[in-house]
C-alpha cells in the first residue's frame, strides 16, 4: 500500500460532533432513556456516553441504573438519537469550507462513524447528501467499533492505503484512540469532552481552522 505525494493519502473524518453537531442529540437521547431507567445523566456520566458506541453506553446505563436489558436499551437509545437526526443535524463550523477545498485538491475523503449503520445513512442522506464522500464505515460495518483500531484498519484498507498515509479528524478520545491504534495521524477538534494530547496527535479550535495544507503536513510516511 501507498500514499499520495505528499504523504497525504487520504482523510478520514468521522461523523458525530466532527462534521455535524450531534452530540448534544446523542446526549438528549441518552438523557431520555436513563430517565426512564430511573437514573439521572451527568457530567460523570460523559466519558461512557460522548463518544462510544451505543452498546457500550447501553452497557453503561445497565450499569448506573442496576439492572436492565443491553439490546433493549441499546435499541431505545437508537430509536431515540435517529428521530433527533432526522429532524435535522446541522454541519459543524468549518466543515463545508473544509470539504470543499479537499475535493477542490483532488484529496479523497471517507466518513468513519461508530453509529449505527442507520443513522449514518441517515445523516448522509440528509445533511451530508452533497458530500462525495468515497464510502461510509460505521458500527455495524466492522467486528469491533471505536475505541478500537478496526473502524480505521478498515477504511484504510479500501482505500488502499497504509494508515500512516491517512489523517482522521476526531473530536472525540475514543475516536482519536481508535485512529490512533490503527496507526493514522490524528487532527482533533473538541466538543464535548477534552482529549488527551500525544505526538500523533494536532489538535485545532474549530475545523475553521483546518486547511488541506495542515492536514498534508500532518500525514506521515507510509507504514
Amino acid at each position: 500500500m501507498s500514499g499520495r505525494p505528499g504523504g497525504l493519502g487520504a482523510v478520514l473524518f468521522d461523523m458525530d460532533g466532527t462534521l455535524v453537531d450531534t452530540e448534544v442529540l446523542w446526549w438528549e437521547a441518552t438523557e431520555e432513556v436513563a430517565g426512564g431507567l430511573g437514573h439521572r445523566l451527568t457530567e460523570a456520566d460523559a466519558p461512557e456516553v460522548v463518544g462510544r458506541a451505543v452498546e457500550d453506553t447501553a452497557a453503561h446505563l445497565v450499569r448506573a441504573a442496576g439492572g436492565g436489558d443491553p439490546a433493549g436499551i441499546a435499541a431505545l437509545l437508537t430509536e431515540r438519537f435517529f428521530r433527533r437526526v432526522e429532524a435535522g443535524a446541522p454541519m459543524r463550523p468549518g466543515a463545508q469550507r473544509l470539504l470543499t477545498a479537499l475535493e477542490a485538491e483532488g484529496v479523497p475523503f471517507a466518513l468513519v462513524s461508530a453509529s449505527p449503520r442507520l443513522v449514518v445513512d441517515s445523516v448522509v442522506g440528509g445533511s451530508l447528501a452533497h458530500v462525495p464522500f468515497a464510502f461510509t464505515v460505521s458500527a455495524d460495518d466492522t467486528g469491533r467499533t471505536k475505541p478500537h483500531p478496526d473502524p480505521y484498519r478498515a477504511a484504510a484498507v479500501r482505500l488502499g492505503l497504509a494508515p500512516g498515509a491517512c489523517v482522521a479528524v476526531e473530536d472525540s478520545p475514543d475516536g482519536a484512540a481508535s485512529a490512533e491504534a490503527a496507526g493514522c495521524a490524528v487532527l482533533v477538534v473538541p466538543s464535548l469532552l477534552p482529549v488527551p494530547p500525544s505526538p500523533r496527535r494536532t489538535f485545532a479550535r474549530s475545523l475553521e481552522e483546518v486547511t488541506p495544507a495542515l492536514l498534508r503536513n500532518r500525514a506521515g510516511p507510509p507504514v
